[in-house]
């Protein structure tokens, strides 16, 4: 069950991520849920390359173990 969980809190930091480094990219006055975060525009998107790339592994993570236990 924690592994179910840890899946899609890692799918939905994934999605929250990539779609504001996009957002970011193409739209120049949106700067996404960490609009907050001090030192412009390289750091925000170090952040959330960084953040996407978290939740690609914690989801790949998770499903792994999840499948190692049988239950996938």
């Amino acid at each position: 069950m924690k592994y179910d969980v840890l899946q899609v809190l890692g799918m939905v930091l994934l999605v929250v991520c990539a779609q504001a480094l996009v957002r970011l990219l193409v739209d120049e006055g949106e700067r996404g849920p960490l609009d907050g975060l001090p030192g412009g525009f390289l750091p925000l998107l170090l952040a959330y390359a960084v953040l996407t790339a978290t939740g690609v592994l914690l989801t790949g993570w998770a499903h792994s173990r999840a499948k190692a236990l049988g239950r996938r």
